[in-house]
């Protein structure tokens, strides 16, 4: 497998990984459109067990078919498909190599009580993983949750394991808890902590929502204000969470979030590239519209994060 220097670079930072996975981490940064640009898109479908069925497919009846979403993530060129178990299973075979995998190892349902803390349940194995072919193992920690030390401690072994077997590590960082606003979930500081948590635990790449520019901690807005840290806009904002996650020496994704329109999306992936973002991890937003037109919309996302990267990929491989 070709290495461009940027993904070279990129792996330089995980010094204590092994052959097997640095050779994962780099399938994930060599494979689709985005091949040696130093991005990822990803596309995550496992909102089933979240929102259940109908509230994620009904939109658009193909979705209900795990063949779809591999199809999808292939024709579109993405770097990845992540999904619990039971997606993965159906299309292993048939889609056996032809596109990096990432299995999500925990997930949470609409149905569980909302007074209880809030958690997620483990569902997979680090042996299911190694036996689907996947690149990564995925999981979510909600910082925040009176079940958050807990959830932390199940993703130090997962991860022991998984690095072990020659696995990458993604690693969901959702702020939640009674003692976290709505608004706070998105906040700029407590996004900024939930990405730092995640590069503590190990992880090799983090997921986070975009962040908004309010500021939820009183303590860490006192810090915001007399260090001049600047978060007015999302770029800058972006900026900051790459900061938080070892100076840039982790990658970072963020995530599509609700319904938005192309607009918007197209809007937000431009500050995610120009905040020095690593890419999206891109679901509902795709998988909810007509193949045609997620497609359309994927080819401009990854167009956007080609930009000025392309001349350099093709002078690394020698294309001139």
């Amino acid at each position: 497998m070709y290495l461009t220097e940027r993904v070279k670079a990129i792996l330089s930072h995980y010094e204590s990984d092994n052959p097997g996975t640095k050779t994962n981490l780099a399938r994930l940064l060599m494979h689709g459109k985005l091949a040696g640009t130093g991005h990822l898109v990803i596309l995550p479908v496992d909102q089933g067990f979240e929102h259940g069925p109908a509230r994620s497919f009904a939109a658009n009846p193909f979705a209900y078919d795990p063949y779809y979403h591999y199809q999808l993530a292939i024709d579109a060129g993405l770097s990845a498909y992540a999904a619990p178990l039971g997606m993965l299973e159906v299309g292993a075979d048939r889609f056996a190599g032809a596109i990096p995998t990432i299995l999500k190892m925990n997930s949470a349902n609409s149905l569980h009580p909302s007074e209880e803390a809030q958690t997620q349940a483990i569902t997979a194995s680090v042996e299911d993983a190694l036996k689907l072919g996947c690149s990564a193992i995925g999981f979510t920690i909600y910082p925040g949750s009176p079940a958050a030390y807990g959830m932390m401690e199940e993703i130090k072994e997962l991860s022991r394991e998984a690095k072990d077997c020659g696995l990458a590590v993604v690693i969901w960082s959702y702020a939640r808890g009674d003692e976290i606003s709505k608004a706070g979930e998105t906040a700029i500081d407590v996004i900024a902590y939930a990405a730092h948590m995640a590069a503590l635990l190990g992880a090799h790449i983090i997921k986070v929502k975009p962040p908004t520019e309010h500021l939820e901690l009183s303590a860490a807005k006192k810090v915001y204000e007399k260090e001049h840290i600047p978060i007015s806009t999302l770029a800058e904002r972006i900026r900051h969470v790459v900061k938080c996650c070892f100076n840039g020496k982790r990658l970072v994704v963020f995530s599509g979030g609700d319904a938005k329109t192309d607009e918007q999306i197209l809007e937000e992936i431009s500050s995610i590239k120009l905040g020095g973002g690593t890419g999206s991890i891109i679901g509902r937003n795709s998988f909810q519209r007509p193949r045609d037109q997620a497609l359309a919309l994927l080819d401009k996302v990854i167009s956007i994060y080609l930009e000025k990267n392309e001349s350099l990929v093709a002078v690394e491989r020698g294309n001139w």
